[in-house]
């Protein structure tokens, strides 16, 4: 199989699809490797390291999807990138497509086949390849947290971890998942006084344990999100409901009766945010105010520390990019179904229940997808 990763033309998006290292593995498996030129320099990989690992370089995204049977990339193509996807074309990447209508209307009209990283699953009912940049945002999440909570930025001039003396800042994290608990640890680190909520009991009582006194948790209702929220300096929205839109928790109303200088960011925003108030923002500018209350909403937040987002991307998604080359599309998503569970769009089809149901698509099961594919 001809593989292909682009570089990246989302604002600020500086991760790769394909490391030289992964590019080495795919083309010890008899695949050919195309790179776009400059796609490895967020990384510091140069053009030099993708053609000793056994890439061929192309000058342009024209030529590397015209050539490619699958691309692999980072982010959800944008609107030029969907322009030259062809039927039957494999697609593996981050879509978000529940909140985005544009973007699903033409994965549709392409007929290529759209694989999407934050759905595939594991045995365990996790994502795993969406897990790898949760922990990186969760963790990102507090840094842009807390240098928001400065007043050069529009915050209140709290320091998240307080001094001796001086109360420590009052951090309110909306969802236990892999975000939430990577906030949590990065928040507590740093001293902040932090109250996690969620609707799982046994989420709150494995945080509960691993954290002791240092984390409140609290049952997620309307009461509890509206009473926490609208006393807190820094809310961390990391909710996350698979393949579809994320609920809308803190209404406009409560960022209304915030305090001045407080600070949300919204970590959910690729599936649309979980605040009435989130629309989202680029790293180059990141943040906008509400009510006097800051938001940071940026889509593609682990974009900022590339070679670690890289690296643990990649980690989690070789092993499924060598299946698909290996095997072929349809004997990679009939022999796997936690690959299968990635499969968005196939041949004009939705086959994701979830964005079928958030956009008013046609709901095609995966597996008879799958089945026309080999018909």
């Amino acid at each position: 199989m001809i593989v292909g990763t682009p570089t990246e033309v989302k604002n600020n998006e500086r991760r790769v699809g394909l490391t030289p290292a992964s590019v080495r593995e795919i083309v010890s498996h008899d695949h050919s490797v195309l790179v776009q030129r400059g796609a490895g320099i967020g990384i510091g990989a140069s053009d030099a390291d993708y053609e000793a690992a056994g890439a061929r370089l192309v000058d342009s995204a024209d030529e590397l999807f015209a050539s490619s049977e699958m691309v692999v990339k980072v982010k959800e193509p944008q609107a030029a990138e969907r322009a030259m996807l062809r039927p039957g074309q494999i697609l593996f990447t981050y879509l978000h497509l529940a909140p985005d209508a544009a973007q699903t209307a033409d994965l549709v009209a392409s007929g290529s086949i759209c694989i999407a990283y934050e759905t595939v699953t594991d045995a365990s009912g996790g994502l795993p390849l969406l897990a790898p940049m949760s922990q990186v945002a969760g963790r990102m999440s507090i840094q842009a947290g807390a240098h928001a909570l400065e007043s050069p930025n529009g915050g209140a001039g709290l320091l998240l971890g307080g001094v001796p003396g001086v109360a420590s800042a009052n951090l309110v994290v909306l969802g236990g998942g892999v975000v939430g608990e990577n906030a949590i640890e990065m928040a507590i680190g740093l001293q902040a006084s932090v109250t996690v909520l969620d609707r799982n009991l046994a989420v709150l009582d494995r945080l509960g344990h691993r954290y002791g006194a240092a984390l409140e948790t609290v049952y997620s209702t309307q009461a509890a999100v509206e009473d926490l929220v609208t006393a807190a300096d820094l809310v961390i929205g990391a909710v996350l409901v698979k393949g579809a839109a994320a609920p809308k928790l803190v209404t406009a109303e409560m960022i209304g009766v915030m305090n001045a200088g407080s600070v949300v960011v919204d970590v959910a925003i690729d599936q649309g945010g979980c605040f009435e108030t989130s629309h989202p923002t680029t790293l180059h500018d990141p943040t906008y105010v509400v009510d006097d209350v800051v938001h940071y909403c940026v889509a593609n937040m682990p974009g900022a520390v590339p070679r670690t987002s890289t690296s643990a991307l990649n980690n989690a998604t070789l092993p499924f990019v060598l299946a698909l080359a290996d095997k072929g599309v349809g004997r990679a998503l009939i022999d796997d179904v936690h690959l299968r569970n990635g499969l968005n769009v196939s041949a004009g089809a939705v086959t994701e229940a979830a964005v079928a149901h958030a956009l008013g698509y046609d709901y095609i099961e995966p597996l008879e997808a799958v089945a026309e594919m080999s018909a």
